[in-house]
């Protein structure tokens, strides 16, 4: 099955749960808005663009849970609950703009049955698109790599970041059918160990030869000279870098994604970007982003043992920011582009996948 579709049986959303990975892969339905907001936080879904089919089901799914006399508090009530959604998680650019591109057929609706139809087929359409798009990206970013590359990735930017095929390892499985040779090495990603759960399963389920390492070994693996390409995926990119960064864009990626720019760069290792058009974010700076703070208890516990005092003041950042004079190379379904990057040629080329 594909990370997150339409159950037509039970009339709701249904996704792999990611909080079982490794150990078991079982699903999970959610019935309301309820349950997927709390899906979303405690990140049985999660990937940039599977937030975004998420948020495009939900509204779906908001409009099949409301019920109102009047059309238009019916509308009103769906639009709370897509609000809702929207913001349970505030960095991945996809989860509130999908929102807001499923919320816009109910302008061209005239009844409650009419809403429910458009908005689930609006979303269906959305998540088609992801898998086409990503399988085009990844073609694109296979012709970075050559035959028997190894590519060292951060967090989980595959089938299950996405609704299917991937972006970061997209380009790992289409280097793969075009018949190259290519090694990974995965960083664990502390501290939910998304690296470790989920790349390193997908991978192994694809027949990827795979090495895991903590998240510090990265810098003595590229020393070392063990690393062809870092490729990584992103939440949001802002071509407008802000006070901070100024003219140049900005990748906002997995808390550590920076770290291993900064090593590659030393090392003079290819830093790849894989991300949809729908990832770019053109119309907010890098300061108008915020960055998701979680739990302190995901650091102060591991897997509900005690890792810490429980009064530890705890700074626990979700994502965090590279500067674009640190990526290479940026992979779109479109191509692949060299920074700086042009707001004009990416307005021009942001195009929606067919199907």
């Amino acid at each position: 099955m594909r990370t997150i579709e339409w159950d037509d049986d039970r009339d709701c959303i249904v996704m792999v749960d990611q909080t079982k990975l490794p150990a078991e892969y079982t699903t999970y339905h959610a019935e309301t808005v309820a349950d997927l907001i709390e899906s979303i936080q405690l990140l049985r879904v999660r990937g940039a663009p599977a937030l975004g089919a998420a948020g495009a089901y939900g509204v779906a799914l908001a409009a099949r849970r409301n019920d109102a006399d009047a059309f238009d508090a019916f509308v009103e009530a769906v639009r709370a609950d897509a609000d809702a959604i929207a913001t349970a998680r505030p960095t991945a650019v996809n989860l509130s703009s999908e929102v807001e591109t499923v919320l816009a057929e109910l302008d061209a609706c005239s009844s409650i049955p009419e809403a429910r139809e458009r908005t689930l087929a609006r979303a269906e359409e959305i998540a088609d698109a992801d898998v086409a798009r990503n399988k085009r990206l990844g073609e694109h970013g296979a012709d970075l790599l050559a035959d028997g590359d190894t590519v060292m990735t951060h967090c989980n930017a595959g089938a299950l970041a996405t609704v299917d095929w991937g972006t970061a390892l997209g380009v790992i499985y289409s280097a793969q059918e075009a018949g190259k040779d290519v090694r990974v090495i995965a960083n664990e990603t502390r501290p939910l160990n998304q690296g470790a759960r989920i790349t390193t399963t997908e991978l192994l389920e694809h027949g990827v030869e795979t090495t895991l390492i903590p998240d510090s070994a990265s810098g003595l693996c590229m020393q070392e000279g063990r690393v062809d390409a870092v490729v990584v995926g992103a939440d949001r990119i802002v071509l407008d870098g802000g006070e901070a960064f100024g003219d140049q864009g900005v990748v906002f990626n997995k808390i550590g994604t920076y770290n291993h720019a900064v090593i590659a760069d030393r090392h003079d290792v290819p830093f790849v970007v894989a991300a949809p058009h729908a990832t770019i974010d053109t119309e907010r700076s890098a300061d108008e982003v915020e960055i998701e703070q979680r739990d302190p208890d995901e650091l102060r516990e591991i897997y509900g043992v005690q890792n810490a005092p429980e009064d530890t003041d705890v700074y626990n950042p979700a994502f965090d920011a590279t500067p674009m004079e640190l990526v290479d190379y940026l992979v779109t379904e479109t191509g692949v582009y060299e920074p700086p990057l042009d707001r004009v040629a990416f307005e021009m080329a942001d195009e929606p996948a067919t199907v």
